[in-house]
């Protein structure tokens, strides 16, 4: 009897494990490299939804936790698997105007995994598996009108002593992303919040990049969390209670997976994101914008000293200039409205500056772009003064209202051919697919606060070198590159360093910020290479790098290579390249390197571009080559 008794109880026991467990079905990336597998680790007949990752044949993602909770539905911990779609081919082919690829192409294979809880309440997540990463995304059918989530249970498990490359949660995103291989912040335990993107290396040349997309109207933010287990970060979202109606959806969780190269040249965020909204997309032009107030931590109150930076676009031909805040208490010659009229009769547009009116209230002006009847209005304005975009600043961090706002003010820019870009803001998350008119966004420790401490002065080359493999793996980054001179405080990057910001840094608008004397006083063919220099490209390719060591990369634009490199040590360092890949044997490359010191140039032109490149570097320099 007790035997009988042991065998009953032993068969319930793997019928339990099999409601759990039963075909552990898996999503696969179209070249086979990418496996994910999804399962419930039981405790009785429910259990803790997870996932993991194997990337050619080695598992390098652990039981990624799956879940989410409303104030009536918890759907997390206690889950069996109910049942999987069959897999579905997803093929992304679209164009940008802007970025990193001018024509984006992208395979997945989807699966729908339905999970069910003791109640019988359900929890969709849809998986699709990208040759170049993960994604995945929550699907919740409310039970009443005002159902609130309240908690994602999100939590991806890096292997112990992992480097990661991840930024201080801060909500303008404007910080630095230190090297660490316990999760902690050098000198500040008590951090323990973090930024989207999050680098980290998995194995030996694997990594992963984590981050989001797709955020539309109703979606708040989220963060990372890592203050219960230093290896293990939660996904936090920035709202405590996010309203959700009917059939919800969360936006996409991203993992970018494989070499440096693809995550740097991965368009996985725009992949996932919204077709474009915007059916005609003439008047969207990427270009160069001259930029007053680096140079003198001022904005546009001196009619007189902003004509200088108009006649600076001029002079390079570069297509606009930037009337940056303190426009609207304009002196010393004329008005808002006589800058304007200049610029225009120069051949020159103008883009304005507003504060967003939601986060600092200081330089105004103030509450013009809130209501959407004051909005309307204000674009109409500007419109009709021919003003071509605008730079918003200062927002609220990542609350639904806020992202609900930054969808407001992308939305009624279209209807005005508007161009737009977002300072103290919050990360692109695959809006510059969805609004092509959103050219930049700034959440980056840019160039901009050389004017507001002298920590940038040690940090910037190291800094410099990381970003390409982090930030700006994401969407465009305003970080204003390119100053050649000093601001409130010194850079100590060369010139080779600073000239080659401007092609590693991926923004449609890219603000040069240095004085109109100092452009004057650069080298002929320097200034030539300014004045033509693309701001959107139609391929991006990484040649060598390592984050905060160094990086050689190279954009195309048309039938023309652009390759800058940096050196982002505090010693002399000679940047090695393979050029197989881009096709160049046989042409000729112009070659702006470090001089003598970190203020001179060495220009070399027609040299060969054989099948590799070789080039010295200052401590803290640089390098642009030019292959036609």
């Amino acid at each position: 009897m007790t035997t009988l008794f042991n065998r009953i109880a032993l068969f319930l026991t793997i019928v339990a494990l099999c409601a759990c467990q039963e075909e552990k079905q898996e999503v696969v990336s179209p070249n086979g490299d990418l496996r994910v597998t999804i399962e419930c680790i039981p405790e009785n007949a429910y259990g803790e939804a997870v996932f993991s990752v194997d990337y050619k044949g080695k598992q390098v993602l652990a039981q990624t936790r799956l879940g989410m909770e409303t104030e009536v539905q918890k759907l997390a911990g206690n889950l069996k698997l109910k049942s999987v779609s069959e897999a579905k081919p997803i093929v992304d082919d679209y164009q940008m105007l802007t970025g990193k690829r001018s024509h984006c192409m992208n395979e997945a294979s989807e699966r729908v995994y339905t999970f069910e809880n003791e109640s019988g309440q359900a929890l969709d997540v849809t998986f699709r598996a990208y040759n170049d990463g993960v994604v995945f995304k929550y699907g919740i059918r409310t039970e009443s009108g005002e159902e609130r989530i309240i908690r994602e249970h999100t939590a991806y498990a890096l292997p112990q002593g992992a480097k990661r490359w991840m930024q201080k949660y801060d909500i303008g995103y404007e910080g630095f992303f230190p090297l660490s291989t316990d999760g902690i912040l050098t000198g500040h335990p008590e951090v323990d919040t973090w930024g989207y993107p999050a680098l980290a290396e998995l194995q030996d040349s694997v990594f992963v990049l984590l981050t989001e997309a797709n955020i539309r109207r109703g979606h708040c933010g989220s963060l990372l969390y890592n203050g219960e287990n230093r290896d293990c970060y939660q996904v936090r979202l920035a709202d405590d209670k996010m309203l959700c109606e009917g059939t919800w959806e969360s936006p996409w969780r991203v993992l970018i997976i494989g070499s440096l190269g693809d995550v740097v040249e991965s368009t996985l965020v725009t992949d996932v994101a919204d077709p474009s909204k915007v059916a005609d997309t003439e008047w969207i032009k990427p270009g160069l914008v001259s930029w007053i107030y680096w140079a003198h931590n001022h904005g546009s109150k001196d009619y007189r000293l902003l004509k200088e930076y108009i006649d600076l676009a001029v002079r390079m031909k570069w297509p606009y200039n930037l009337i940056d805040w303190e426009w609207d208490e304009m002196g010393n010659g004329g008005k808002l409205e006589d800058a304007v009229k200049y610029a225009t009769a120069c051949g020159v547009k103008s883009l304005v500056w507003y504060n967003s009116s939601t986060a600092w209230l200081g330089p105004g002006p103030l509450y013009r772009l809130n209501k959407k009847e004051d909005r309307r209005k204000e674009y109409q304005w500007l419109s009709d003064l021919g003003v071509s975009g605008m730079k918003i600043d200062f927002f609220n961090g990542d609350s639904v209202s806020t992202m609900n706002y930054f969808i407001d003010l992308l939305e009624d820019a279209a209807d005005y051919q508007l161009m737009v870009n977002f300072h103290g803001a919050t990360v692109p998350r695959g809006w510059q697919r969805t609004y092509p008119h959103l050219m930049s966004v700034e959440g980056v420790y840019g160039a901009e606060w050389y004017n507001n401490n002298a920590i940038l002065t040690d940090r910037a080359a190291a800094h410099n070198a990381t970003l390409p493999f982090t930030r700006n793996v994401i969407g465009p980054m305003d970080y204003t590159p390119g100053t050649f001179s000093d601001s409130q405080y010194p850079h100590i990057t060369s010139y080779g360093h600073e000239l080659a910001l401007p092609v590693l840094f991926e923004s449609a608008l890219q603000h040069m910020p240095d004085r109109p004397s100092v452009y004057a006083q650069l080298p002929e063919a320097v200034k030539q290479l300014l004045s033509v220099l693309p701001t959107a490209w139609d391929d991006t390719k990484l040649l060598a790098g390592y984050p905060g060591v160094e990086v050689v990369m190279a954009r195309r634009k048309g039938d023309v290579w652009y390759i800058a490199g940096i050196n982002g040590t505090d010693k002399p360092r000679t940047l090695r390249a393979s050029l197989e890949k881009l096709s160049v044997d046989g042409k000729s490359m112009a070659l702006f390197k470090d001089g003598a010191d970190n203020r001179s140039f060495s220009i070399e032109e027609n040299v060969p571009a054989g099948d590799s490149l070789i080039v010295d570097c200052l401590p803290r320099g640089g390098f642009v080559g030019v292959i036609k």
